[in-house]
């Protein structure tokens, strides 16, 4: 998992070729204005979702993993917080791995929380089990799919 402020993006570039266009697209003047849904960025390896929805608490997040792809959540407005725990270390799998949505839920409880202020961004891998939308209050956020072999 890495957190950090979107002037300081040039720093991952070289951790996936799919990156810097990720970040050129969080980068966008009008991304506050984009209606909520799924935005083509470059190919089906590299999109968005748009999201505006209210937290749903520590107690209501729930741990997710994904395979093949990268989430790089970005918060356009409200202070999101996401839980993290290594999935190496998740043991409470919740059905089945969906492999058409990329992911797989767990009910472990995160090891540690993040705050996602507006203008932060934070990178989980497919090594990183995260629980989105732990915070309270409405949100507005972007959440960049990266697919891990992105050309």
């Amino acid at each position: 998992m890495i957190l950090d402020r979107l002037e300081n993006a040039k720093r991952y570039f070289a951790l996936n070729p799919g990156f810097a266009a990720a970040f050129e697209f969080l980068a966008r003047k009008d991304l506050a204005a984009l209606p909520a849904g799924r935005v083509e960025v470059r190919n089906p390896q590299l999109y968005a979702l748009i999201e505006t929805k209210p937290g749903r608490g520590r107690q209501g997040a729930k741990m997710e993993v994904h395979r093949k792809f990268i989430d790089i959540q970005f918060a356009i407005a409200g202070t999101d917080e996401i839980g993290w725990k290594a999935r190496s270390t998740c043991t409470k799998l919740q059905g089945e791995f969906d492999a058409e949505k990329d992911r797989a839920f767990y009910a472990d409880v995160p090891d540690a929380y993040v705050p996602l202020p507006p203008g932060t961004f934070a990178i989980f891998f497919p090594e990183d089990g995260h629980a989105p939308l732990a915070g309270s209050g409405d949100l507005h956020k972007a959440v960049v799919k990266v697919a891990v072999d992105s050309r």
